[in-house]
């Protein structure tokens, strides 16, 4: 699934193609993305110009003049394609849902193959609102390590799960999660209250440093993935404990392992990230 430095890879790609543009129309091809008719949101979307693209957890955001945005959240296989002309033959997306047509040519093609993704044109109070139900962004300065601890604190959640949960940080999914964990050396089902200041300090540090790196590397392509140029993300190659159950643990050699936490994997290494009682 995108996380966040997938949709920042896809937002800094869009910039340069999109803004400024004036959506003329709207084909719908899979409305089950909607969250409205297509009727509905072709109105409202049609003749707005794109004044700027962003970034909030991990959703897309397009900036439309008079204000509000056009949110798109990536699903599982959600991939946002810019294209100068309607693309035809070996070039077309395979799994289309919504297309917008620019003025004086060009396209711009929500392309999900499950349809777990959302597209939808929100006004700014409807928007402000859907913001702060979001917790803060783990890059922002404005998260300090004091914060991050303070917030830990008033969980019991496993803190791999605390870390997936949208309201209490934005933009981290399952790799990212298990890769801040095994580089800080916390075990995933560490409660989150349970972790001390210096613990929550190290955690915050080794996040932003995987993230940003991520976002260096373009994201992280498992499967699905691609950005906004329909390329893959080169971060896979860098992983230490996602999906490598049974590896050598790049620290210390002994075998990653897999646990399954609320239905999802996540792996660790048992020598490296060992909980309290272990150690």
């Amino acid at each position: 699934m995108p996380e966040l430095p997938e949709a920042e890879t896809i937002v800094r790609g869009l910039r340069a193609t999109v803004v400024g543009r004036t959506i003329r129309s709207v084909r719908v091809v899979h409305e089950d993305v909607l969250r409205v008719t297509p009727r509905r949101f072709a109105a409202d979307a049609r003749g707005r110009t794109v004044e700027g693209v962003d970034r909030r957890g991990k959703n897309v955001l397009l900036r439309l003049d008079g204000g509000g945005v056009l949110a798109v959240n990536l699903g599982m296989t959600g991939r946002l394609l810019p294209f100068p002309e309607p693309p035809r033959g070996r070039s077309r997306p395979t799994h289309p849902a919504v297309v917008l047509h620019f003025q004086g040519g060009g396209v711009l093609v929500f392309d999900d193959q499950r349809r777990f993704g959302t597209v939808e044109v929100l006004g700014a109070e409807a928007w402000a609102q859907r913001d702060a139900r979001m917790g803060p962004e783990p890059l922002e300065p404005t998260l300090t390590p004091r914060r991050f601890h303070g917030a830990l604190g008033r969980s019991r959640s496993p803190i791999r799960s605390w870390l997936l949960d949208q309201r209490r940080i934005a933009g981290v999914g399952n790799i990212y999660a298990v890769e801040a964990l095994h580089l800080a050396g916390i075990h995933p089902l560490r409660p989150a209250a349970g972790l001390s200041a210096a613990e929550a300090a190290t955690l915050l540090r080794t996040l932003r440093t995987v993230l940003r790196d991520a976002i260096r590397h373009g994201g992280t392509t498992i499967r699905d993935y691609r950005n906004a140029d329909g390329e893959e993300g080169r971060y896979a190659r860098r992983l230490h404990a996602y999906g490598r159950e049974g590896k050598p643990c790049s620290g210390c050699g002994a075998p990653i392992r897999r646990l399954v936490l609320s239905a999802r994997s996540a792996y660790h290494c048992p020598a490296c990230q060992t909980m309290p009682e272990e150690g």
